[in-house]
This record gives C-alpha cells, structure tokens and sequence, in this order.
C-alpha cells in the first residue's frame, strides 16, 4: 500500500481517496493543483531557468502546500517532502521509479508549507509536480533503520489502519487482505467534506463474479477504471439500462504484451515482429469489444496530441510472419511447432492476470493464432498481486499481457529509457520490464522531456514512436475504453480517461435517492 513503492492501478484508485500529489491533470485533461495552492509558472517568477554548476540549465520550482493535515491531526509540512525525496532518491528503497526523485538536486525548505526545488534540466512539463508525500513522522524511523528493508516495514502495510498515513478527505479504517478495505471520513480533512461516511473497498478478482455482486446489490458501484470489462458493460447496459447509467470513456490505456528482452527466443526484433503480425488484433477487437477499442499501434493514444500518424503500422499478416520466422532461423516444423538449427522449440510463456475474463479470451485467441505460425504459446495466469511483483523484478519469462495509462503529452520514460530497467542493483526500480535498451530511444526520450517548444516536442514524439514500432520491445494489442457502470441515484463520478483516476474527485460522489 506505499504510493512509492507499488504501481498497482488497484492501490492506486483507493489511495488517491486517502491521499493527494500536488498536481493532477482533471477530467476535462486541465492541469491543476490538489494538495499545493497554485500552479508553478515561469510567467509568474514561481519557476525560473538556473545555470547549473555542469554548466547546463535547470528549474528551480516553488511550491506552497496547502493547509492539510494527516489523519493524525499531525500537519503536512515541507519535512514530509524532504523525507519523501530522502526515500525516492536512495538507491535500495525499491520505489516503483526514482528518476522524478533523482532529477531533484536541492530541495530548500522555506517555511513549513514553502520549498524549492531544483531539477536538473529544463523540461516542457516544469508546472506537472506530481509528487505524492508520506509522513516523516511515521515512516523516517522505520527507514532510517534499514532503507533496504523498507519496503517490507513499511507503516502502509504492517500497520496500514493507523490515521496517520493519508491526509485525503477519507482514511484508512479496516484492512481485510484479499477481502476488503473500508474508509472512514478523516475528521481533519480541511477540503470540501464527502458525502459519505463511509466507503467499503471489496476485493473481488474474478470479472463473472463482479458483475453479479453488482446485479444482486452487494456491490453498489464497480471502479469503472478497473472491473467489468467492455462487453460486460454493454450486456448490463441492453439488460438493465433502467437501473445503471453506463458511460464509455476512451481513454489513455493501452492493452499490450511486454516481452522479456533476455530470452533467446525473442531477441531478434524480426521475431517479435513476427509475432504482433500473426495476431488478428482488429478480429479481436471486432469481435470481443464490439469495434469499441481501437487496434493499438503503439503506447500513445491518437487522443493525445503528440501522436504521430507515421510510425509503422503492422497489419494481420500470417504469410508474412512465417517468412520473418523462416529468416530468422526458425524454418524447421517438427510437430507443428518451429525449431532452431539446434533443434530448440519455439515455445514461450505468456503471463497474465488471473480472473480477468476478457484477458483470459484474448490470451487464448493469440494462443491459437500463433500455433497457425508453429509457434508454442503457453499460458500462465496467476492474482494480480503476484502477477505485479514478478513483473517489478522481471521474472516473467517470455510474455507479460497487461495495461499501461498515461497522462496527457506523458513522455514513456520509465517504460522505455534503459535506466529504467529494473534490477536488483538498483532495487528493482523502473518499469522498463522488457529490458529495452536502445541509445537512439534514450536520446529521443532525453531531447522529448527538454524541448519547450510543442512543435519540436512534436517531432521528437514522432521518432520515439518510430523507433518504439521498429524495434517492438512491447507488442501493442488495443486501446481500453473504460466502461464506467454507474447506478442512477449515484452522482459526481467523472471519469478522467487518464492516468489520474476519478476517485481523485471522491468527496464529490453523492447518492441520490
């Protein structure tokens, strides 16, 4: 439960109800302050361009905390990002990816509510400070005895109920794992006051199993960001439209399959081309999603104003993938599965998520897809949670399908760059799992964040998307669209279709009878 150390989309919409980052993009895709009280501007002096001592430029960035408070009562103050920065920088607390921490090289402290920060390079999204803090008070003493340990003594998880953990306007009360989380209104939250008293979290993995705790009413409401799938929506919306209003949001999630660099197999990017081609992704959508979710071509959505419509496209191809398998050194057929010149099967795992149906369909479909080309694709599902670490230490060991978001103009730093590989040197922090590392992507990547001006950025955008599309260190599947079932008398839920989810916006949920 530590927002620095796990990635988990599940964490993440239950604790941006307890907790807030400084800055989030809103449903209408506007940036805008949650926890600081305005944003930073060069137009207004509270950033400003530094020569730095390597002689480069950077940013020294201010920023003022709002009046909060931790569920404790015990203030929020400039200590709490010092700490948080203490943690994301050291190099064994095992966050889920320090680069935002390291770009910080000096952190002054004004006041209790008042800092600067200086970054180290110039970047276009200079006013997006979306850092979310811990409290020093409660977790520097349990860092500061082994920060290598941290990540397993962490407050959040053996004492996940204490108040002092969250200053959002809803607290942690009850913890039941793998059964449910409850919330209770934080009686020091200074910010509009939620409707409810109380919000129960139930854990429900299975995708069957939700949509009929929803029908029976055991469940009020299912996270549109994560639970019923597409086709499940449009079921309940033809059945049951006198009860649920159902909202289709596109959105900034792409369904894909990551693919472990260091196996043998897929080391040549001629097989991994091979591979996206003889999968019918638009059969799949066609077929599965009701046309709903586009076929992907790369991470970044053509919702998002850096896309480029020029990166190469590879159709449903099986002639053609057979020839690149051939090329490659995998011409021989023995029992209908592929071999190299020594005689190795071509046979692979693919990973996933366990009680996902509509994953567990498509893992299935490419499945037997890929044995049309002679290539053995085994499946493995396994609970998220388990999925998610093996993924964090990179222990899958071929294929790994799950869902990225992102946020508006996000450059893919973190999944692409090759110091984001995570390893144990580095205490499995980054999220580039395939292992991808390609110095032309990390120069574009680099220029990307750095250019001010959008029309260079634009172009800078394009390249990465070529090079991502070349080389396929990821196998792009669909863009999600997140269905969003929501009853009739419950209001205020506006879905964003971005990396910040709506239950950032959870004091404004209310039940109308």
């Amino acid at each position: 439960m530590n927002p620095l150390i796990s990635s988990m989309l599940a964490r993440t919409l239950i604790q941006n109800m307890t907790l807030r980052p400084f800055t989030a993009y809103d449903p209408d895709w506007k940036l805008t302050c949650l926890a600081c009280t305005r944003l930073p501007s060069l137009k207004d002096g509270t950033v400003r361009l530094v020569d730095l001592p390597d002689g480069k430029q950077g940013m020294e960035v201010d920023i003022e905390i709002k009046p909060l408070k931790w569920g404790d009562g015990t203030p929020v103050t400039t200590k709490d990002m010092a700490f948080t920065l203490a943690v994301g920088q050291h190099p064994l607390s095992g966050v889920a990816s320090a680069e935002g921490y390291k770009r910080i090289i000096k952190l002054d402290l004004k006041d209790e509510r008042r800092f600067t920060a200086t970054i180290d390079r110039v970047t276009f999204d200079y006013d997006s400070f979306d850092f979310t803090v811990i409290p020093a008070h409660i977790e520097k003493p349990i860092f500061d005895v082994n920060p290598a340990d941290y990540r397993n003594k962490t407050a959040y998880d053996t004492d996940p109920t204490n108040p002092g953990l969250g200053f959002g306007p809803y607290r942690l009360s009850e913890l039941v794992p793998g059964n449910r989380i409850a919330l209770e209104q934080n009686i020091h939250w200074e910010g509009e006051k939620p409707h409810f008293k109380r919000i129960v979290v139930k854990f429900i993995e299975n995708t069957s199993a939700l949509e009929a705790n929803l029908l029976s009413g055991n469940v009020d409401y299912v996270l549109g960001e994560l639970g019923l799938s597409l086709d499940q929506a449009v079921g309940i919306e033809k059945r049951h439209k006198d009860k649920f209003n159902v909202v289709y949001k596109p959105a900034l999630v792409y369904e894909h399959i990551d693919v472990n660099l260091d196996n043998p197999l897929l080391k040549d990017r001629h097989v991994r081309q091979a591979i996206l081609m003889a999968i019918d992704r638009k059969a799949i959508s066609d077929k599965l999603f009701e046309g709903k979710q586009p076929v992907a071509n790369g991470s970044i959505n053509p919702l998002d104003p850096m896309y480029s419509p020029a990166a190469r496209h590879y159709p449903y191809d099986p002639d053609g993938a057979r020839k690149l398998l051939d090329e490659a050194g995998f011409a021989t057929l023995k029992n209908g599965v592929r071999t190299d010149a020594k005689g190795e099967r071509f046979s692979i795992e693919l990973t996933t998520t366990a009680g996902n149906r509509v994953r567990e369909q498509v893992a299935q479909v490419i499945q037997s897809q890929l044995r049309q080309i002679g290539v053995d694709l085994r499946i493995k599902a396994e609970p998220p949670r388990i999925f998610s670490d093996a993924i964090n230490h990179r222990r899958f060991t071929g294929l790994a399908m799950y869902a990225w978001v992102e946020r508006p103009e996000g450059v893919p730093r973190s999944t692409l760059h090759s110091q984001e590989i995570p390893s144990a040197k580095n205490g499995w922090s980054g999220q580039n799992y395939p292992g991808y590392a390609n110095p032309e992507m990390d120069k574009a990547l680099d220029a990307a964040e750095r250019e001010l001006d959008p029309d260079k950025r634009r172009a800078l955008f394009a390249e990465i998307q070529r090079l991502y599309a070349d080389d396929l260190p990821v196998l792009p599947l669909y863009f999600r669209v997140d269905p969003f079932v929501i009853p009739k008398p419950l209001k205020g839920i506006r879905p964003t279709g971005h990396l910040n989810s709506s239950t950032l916006w959870v004091e404004q949920w209310r039940w109308e009878d």
